[in-house]
């Protein structure tokens, strides 16, 4: 049974009284790419946590096309900050085998081939904290993507990296959507939003502005946020 569609039905959060986003109504399903785009503070990463259940409703629901705890084991999660621990670099990237039950000796040989994929083979047996910002990003991407999830949430990866880290991180997120994983991501870079949306969902003031498909998105929004967000204006 396929993870998706994925409802959302006025589902919305909120922190010390304040909306942070929501009422939401949302239906995602289907492949490829949801890239989520809005200012700072819009409630970006607030839907995407909402999303993938790891805060708590205020109002409303999430619901999956299975069980909860079921969907919750087929989707991962990656951190515009991801941590690293206190570990080496292939046993970072295994850890997610070993927490389902795989033998130590096994986890590490895959990851071992996930770290060689994502060009980390040299520093396989050293401490991930050491890691440089781009590189940190792709074994968390790595960590994620080794138990193969159905829909993987992205919050903003390649914030702060440069071209080639984020050309790098790019490659492997279309790899992932090749083999068959559903993204979605946030991201304030409109040329990435370009490059990898099938679709868009514009968020501003704790609210979705536009859900369209990335074309007639970037063709001419709707909404007077996505007119001004495309602009290049500030959207308060």
């Amino acid at each position: 049974m396929s993870l998706l569609p994925m409802v959302a039905t006025g589902a919305s959060v909120r922190r010390q009284g304040k909306v942070l986003i929501g009422p939401v109504d949302l239906r995602l399903d289907g492949q490829g790419v949801t890239i989520v785009i809005g200012p700072n503070g819009a409630g970006k990463t607030s839907l995407l946590k909402m999303l993938h259940g790891i805060v708590r409703l205020r109002t409303g629901s999430v619901s999956w096309n299975c069980p909860v705890e079921e969907a919750r084991e087929r989707q991962a999660f990656v951190f515009q900050q991801p941590v690293m621990m206190r570990r080496s670099v292939v046993d970072n990237v295994a850890y997610p085998l070993r927490l389902i039950g795989v033998p130590r000796r096994a986890a590490r040989a895959e990851a071992l081939e996930w770290v060689k994929r994502i060009g980390l083979e040299a520093a396989a047996d050293r401490s991930a904290n050491v890691l440089s910002g781009g590189e940190r990003q792709k074994l968390a991407l790595a960590r994620a993507l080794i138990r193969k999830p159905e829909v993987l949430f992205l919050d903003e990866p390649c914030a702060s990296l440069d071209g080639r880290a984020t050309r790098e991180i790019e490659a492997l997120l279309q790899d992932a959507v090749a083999a068959g994983t559903r993204l979605v991501m946030s991201t304030h870079n409109l040329g990435q939003a370009l490059r990898l949306a099938n679709e868009i969902i514009l968020v501003a003031r704790g609210q979705i502005q536009e859900h369209r498909s990335a074309g007639d998105f970037f063709a001419g929004p709707e909404t007077p946020e996505g007119r001004a967000f495309l602009r290049g204006d500030i959207v308060e």
